[in-house]
């Protein structure tokens, strides 16, 4: 059934006249001329066929009709405000769940929530780890973070700091017997491989080390697994800048030599286009990046610390 509803315009032109007994006032109101919400008043008079003001002695005086009307409008204008803020306040608090690799989830992100919720109480955070990438369409997903090469198309992707590939290891092993002066020193200990032993190969032929054999130290497969190996002074690891991030802040990691490698993959922030913009989305956004800029300015401080 189809309804017939005269302009919005109109209702609120003759809305405020009626309140304030005044075009003059009610255009004040408005940020409108006198004659627009003349003219509005008029053709929704027109329209209904029935006169809701009488001018008497430059006064503007509602009818009887003009009454009975304005309760209904009154009530209706009302209602419309109060739905808008309440769907304003759904877009800016509430449930707002996000997917990200438990790698990143683990080294990075949960050590932060803390901060997030005391500072934005009014969103109830939700946070899935998951190695898939999300179908936003099928999924109750907001954001997701997600390591690549930022080609995400029909999304809205942000890139959330520059990632380098470095060694790290524990200070307790800078205090032992072996020192890490020269690249060829972290034979000396355990190496930490993630999924295979390719990666070290690698840095060791960059750094000039010849002949290397790799070979020794467990073979894990999650970075997070790595990097609390290396913390735990079980021996060195290669670290990627997001996931060390944290470690090397608390002073549970260091860097023995400033030889660092530059990734062309790094982590992402993800969504859809069409939710971009929403308030609750643009803040975690936000937070995000202040915490990775933060990350960034404290490990340009830091440096190498060789033994």
């Amino acid at each position: 059934m189809l309804r017939r509803l005269p302009p919005l315009n109109a209702l609120k032109a003759f809305e405020a006249a009626a309140r304030h007994e005044s075009f003059t006032r009610a255009a004040e109101e408005l940020c409108v001329t006198q004659g627009a919400v003349s003219h509005q008043v008029k053709a929704l008079e027109l329209e209904l066929g029935i006169k809701l003001f009488n001018r008497e002695r430059q006064r503007l005086v509602i009818t009887g009709a003009g009454r009975d009307y304005l309760t209904v409008v009154r009530d209706a204008l009302d209602r419309i405000a109060v739905g808008t803020e309440r769907l304003m306040q759904r877009q800016s608090s509430g449930v707002l769940t996000v997917s990200t690799s438990p790698d990143f989830a683990a080294k990075w992100l949960v050590h932060r929530l803390g901060r997030f919720s005391e500072s934005h109480p009014e969103i109830d955070l939700r946070i899935s780890a998951t190695m898939h990438h999300v179908d936003f369409a099928r999924e109750d997903v907001d954001l997701a973070v997600r390591h690549g090469d930022g080609n995400w198309p029909g999304h809205d992707v942000i890139r959330l700091s520059p990632e380098q590939l470095f060694v790290v290891c524990s200070p307790k092993l800078l205090a032992g017997r072996h020192r890490l002066v020269r690249p060829s020193d972290v034979l000396k200990f355990p190496l930490l491989h993630l999924d295979d032993r390719k990666a070290w190969t690698r840095w060791l032929e960059v750094a000039g080390v010849a002949d290397a054999e790799p070979s020794q130290g467990p073979v894990l497969n999650r970075a997070s697994m790595v990097i609390d190996a290396a913390v735990d002074g079980q021996g060195v690891a290669l670290a990627r800048t997001t996931l060390a991030a944290w470690d090397l802040i608390c002073g549970r990691l260091v860097r023995p030599f400033k030889d660092a490698s530059r990734l062309s993959r790094t982590y992402w922030i993800v969504c859809p286009k069409a939710t971009s913009d929403l308030p609750k989305i643009k803040l975690f956004q936000d937070w995000l990046l202040a915490e990775a800029a933060h990350d960034h300015r404290h490990l340009q401080k830091l440096g190498p610390k060789a033994a």
